[in-house]
């Protein structure tokens, strides 16, 4: 064996050996047999996306946020044309609405719209209503309402 081969031979039996010493013992990766992980069980503690996020879910989140574009594109359907949009369809292009977000179907939620000229009423209803989902409600007056025990309706507390 010559120096070159035996000097590569030599770094990868260290390259071995390091990986085999820094790498966690299998017990460590795991954690207890038979302890659920957080991700498998749906439990895992929710992280806010911003200072102040209402949110307590992703599923929440991404429901908040699509209210957000639906009462803004209202907002700039309103001021372009002096009346509110009767139906999503007709939301496209108003602000950052797009054809995509006609669908109600929205995950975990499903997306319900009422419009009329002169007001609408938007809902947000989980598959499963819980404390992770809640449902929300809103109207023309852009204030997001959420319930957690029943389906939201004006009369339910404000999102903060």
């Amino acid at each position: 064996m010559n120096s070159s081969t035996q000097s590569r031979t030599t770094l990868a039996a260290l390259v071995l050996i390091s990986c085999w010493l820094l790498a966690p013992p299998a017990s460590a990766q795991q954690g207890e047999p038979g302890a659920p992980h957080p991700e498998q069980n749906g439990s895992s503690t929710y992280q806010p996306k911003f200072r102040g996020d209402p949110a307590r879910s992703d599923s929440e989140f991404a429901a908040l946020a699509y209210m957000h574009v639906v009462i803004r594109a209202q907002g700039q359907f309103q001021r372009r044309y002096d009346h509110f949009a009767t139906t999503l369809a007709e939301l496209v292009h108003s602000g950052t609405f797009t054809k995509r977000m006609v669908n109600p179907d929205r995950g975990d939620y499903t997306a319900s719209f009422k419009g009329k000229k002169d007001s609408y009423i938007l809902t947000m209803t989980p598959k499963n209503l819980d404390a992770q989902h809640r449902s929300f409600y809103a109207e023309d007056d852009g204030k997001i309402h959420g319930d957690e025990t029943r389906a939201a309706d004006g009369s339910s507390p404000l999102v903060k």
